[in-house]
């Protein structure tokens, strides 16, 4: 009896984490999808950090969270900021300088396991968020590949099908016990 509870406890687990992964999965991949890249969780965007120059405190692979900037111009010294170096790229490094001509704000940046200071200094207009100091280590790799066109179909349909062969083990389960309940015992013989 005691053995039928703990597989029962053991099932019950397995199935709430394989439905957590799966909403998981769903918000990870649907939130992407939506902001075009970067998840989102209630204003706060999660940023994958893709190399080691703010190591050791931020290493290469985690997730960081950022709050986007309102007021681009009231960074200051040692706040670490997420700002567009181009086009195409984000870098999240420490204000080591801020330099103001007027309305216009200068930020020199480095990184802060970089030996030397950043060679472009970064317009308050091109900084997108700061940091807030939370980290989640080597979850970056993750989300990169849930991000990938492979890594989301995989990541929506992979916990589906194990919640699905789960359901139905259980089912095929539970369908073997009302049979064995059905079957009438068998006439057993008392020896005189």
């Amino acid at each position: 009896m005691k053995a039928k509870r703990i597989k029962k406890w053991i099932s019950s687990i397995i199935t709430t984490i394989l439905f957590l992964v799966l909403v998981f999965m769903l918000f990870v991949v649907i939130s992407s999808k939506a902001s075009g890249g970067e998840p989102q969780f209630l204003g706060y965007q999660l940023k994958t950090v893709l190399s080691g120059s703010m190591e050791p405190g931020i290493k290469t692979g985690s997730i960081i969270a950022v709050k986007p900037a309102e007021d681009k111009t009231h960074f200051k010294k040692g706040d670490v900021i997420t700002f567009k170096a181009d086009e195409k790229t984000i870098v999240t490094h420490r204000i080591i300088e801020v330099n103001k001509n007027g309305t216009d704000v200068i930020y020199r940046t480095k990184g802060d396991n970089n030996k030397t200071a950043d060679m472009e200094p970064v317009l308050s207009q091109n900084v997108l968020a700061k940091y807030t100091g939370f980290t989640l280590p080597y979850v970056g790799y993750f989300i990169n590949f849930s991000q990938s066109k492979n890594g989301s179909a995989l990541l929506l349909i992979l916990p589906g099908l194990l919640l699905l062969g789960y359901s139905i083990i259980s089912i095929w389960r539970a369908i073997a016990q009302i049979d064995d309940k059905k079957t009438p015992p068998e006439n057993i013989e008392k020896s005189a």
